[in-house]
């Protein structure tokens, strides 16, 4: 398991998808309390992408980029448009969102269509992670190439079959994976340390046992056995490297795995989180998670489950 894949594999797309059609200028869509991390996809058209605290994106026909935090989507920056209303109700069927496809019939051509990909607050420790590495937009660097992945999507939006929204969500889920790659391998960029340590190897074999087996009794000395270094070795160039000890690295992965199981299973025992992710005891647990998010494991939560449905997109 890289540390790439374990990461990208608690961050999915669930039904959250919806497809904007027949925008005419003037609009304005406004996403007010929207997901943390959204795709879009322009299939037709042209218009701008207008995050907070970050200046305006066009976006043209056929092209995709990441956001994160709320966002607008208008036609022109300097056309007072009218509001267009969006938000929950785009994923309804007498609204025309993903679920009853009326008008798709060749969305590469005629209207603008905007399709958005919206991944929620279900990983509250792996999708912490992955906003912590990227900015507030994420434009993967342009190609001249045809994209098959946004012709297969097209291709779905055009038809009403069975088991659809889930081919949707995942067709999202690969284009995520493939944008985050050319984005952290793009010439003269900034991925986080781990991202290219992982083609060290001795440091890529490290994080790989780490993350294929998060909860074993792992230190420095096993870790260095394993890798065929000495232990000062593996600790000096993995630091390097990564930008903090081997340890240090596995505690604070273990409390992002610790972050989900809180949140995804809410009737788990403290007790029980702890033993999966390699702590025998829950006090000890608890104090290692608390030092690392700042808050103790039933803080955390108590906070989520206090959230719950409060960052679904709302209507401006």
């Amino acid at each position: 398991m890289d540390a790439f894949s374990d990461l990208i594999r608690g961050v999915r797309a669930h039904g959250s998808l919806f497809g904007c059609t027949a925008l005419s200028a003037p609009w304005s869509l406004r996403f007010v309390d929207s997901a943390p991390l959204t795709l879009c996809t322009l299939l037709s058209g042209e218009g701008w992408i207008v995050p907070e605290d970050h200046p305006p994106e066009l976006l043209r026909a056929r092209e995709t980029i990441l956001v994160r935090g709320p966002f607008s989507f208008v036609d022109s920056l300097d056309t007072p448009a009218v509001p267009v209303e969006c938000g929950e109700f785009c994923a309804t069927p007498d609204q025309g969102g993903t679920q009853h496809h009326l008008g798709w019939n060749d969305p590469f051509h005629g209207e603008t269509n905007l399709i958005v990909g919206a991944y929620p607050v279900r990983s509250r420790g792996r999708m912490s992670a992955l906003l912590d590495a990227l900015p507030v937009v994420v434009r993967p660097p342009s190609s001249t190439e045809e994209d098959p992945v946004l012709h297969h999507l097209a291709a779905e939006l055009a038809v009403d079959a069975p088991g659809q929204q889930i081919v949707l969500d995942r067709l999202l889920d690969w284009m995520l994976v493939c944008i985050l790659r050319d984005w952290f391998d793009r010439p003269g960029g900034s991925p986080p340390r781990w991202w290219a340590a992982q083609r060290d190897p001795v440091v890529g074999a490290c994080l790989r046992l780490l993350h294929a087996d998060p909860a074993a009794p792992w230190t420095v000395v096993t870790l260095a056995a394993r890798t065929g270094v000495s232990r000062s070795t593996l600790a000096k160039r993995f630091a390097d490297l990564v930008g903090e000890p081997p340890m240090t690295y596995l505690t604070r992965w273990r409390m992002t795995l610790a972050a989900d199981l809180l949140t995804e299973q809410p009737s788990m025992p403290i007790a029980d989180v702890a033993r999966v992710v390699g702590y025998s005891d829950a006090f000890g647990f608890s104090s290692a998670f608390k030092r690392v998010r700042g808050v103790n494991p039933t803080e955390h939560r108590r906070a989520f489950l206090a959230e719950e449905g409060v960052l679904a997109p709302s209507r401006v």
